[in-house]
């Protein structure tokens, strides 16, 4: 005979946290450099931010992640795809599009990722950690990095 599964516990959803991935998820979609510092009012002054290429402690170090990104790319936009809230967490997938300064000008590059965020009682971000495979979908797209890392991954399924 089988045994029934036990119902997963009902997961309380706080109006709070709801209110707070939707300004997030509009942040993200809108962000430009001169709206850098809404971020002051979405996470908390302590917040980490995690992605691979940065681990990074406070609200100023995370501001200056982003501050970068325009710096460094040109039209960097996010378009999120899909969010699961449940409890104090929630998880985002995207793309993130934006077209290199110096390599392939003008051809629009999209990273598919995923970001789990945390938030505290009182609907601050306090984790924000992104999820996406820099060698799939950055190194690939490089010229002699790609070459290599294309090599390397026909080498490994073989």
């Amino acid at each position: 005979m089988i045994t029934p599964q036990p119902k997963p516990p009902e997961v309380n959803y706080s109006p709070v946290i709801e209110a707070q991935v939707a300004g997030v998820v509009d942040f993200f979609e809108t962000l430009t450099p001169q709206s850098i510092p809404v971020l002051g009012k979405l996470y908390d002054a302590r917040a980490r931010f995690k992605d691979p290429f940065n681990d990074v402690q406070g609200l100023g170090a995370i501001e200056k992640i982003f501050e970068h990104m325009f710096v460094a790319l040109i039209s960097p936009r996010f378009v999120v795809t899909g969010r699961v809230v449940q409890g104090n967490q929630c998880f985002l997938t995207w793309e993130f599009r934006f077209c290199f300064r110096n390599f392939k000008q003008g051809t629009e590059q999209v990273i598919l990722g995923a970001s789990h965020l945390v938030f505290s009682p009182q609907g601050r971000v306090t984790l924000h950690r992104d999820y996406w495979d820099a060698a799939e979908e950055l190194y690939e797209k490089l010229p002699l990095v790609g070459g290599l890392m294309r090599w390397l991954k026909k080498r490994a399924n073989s």
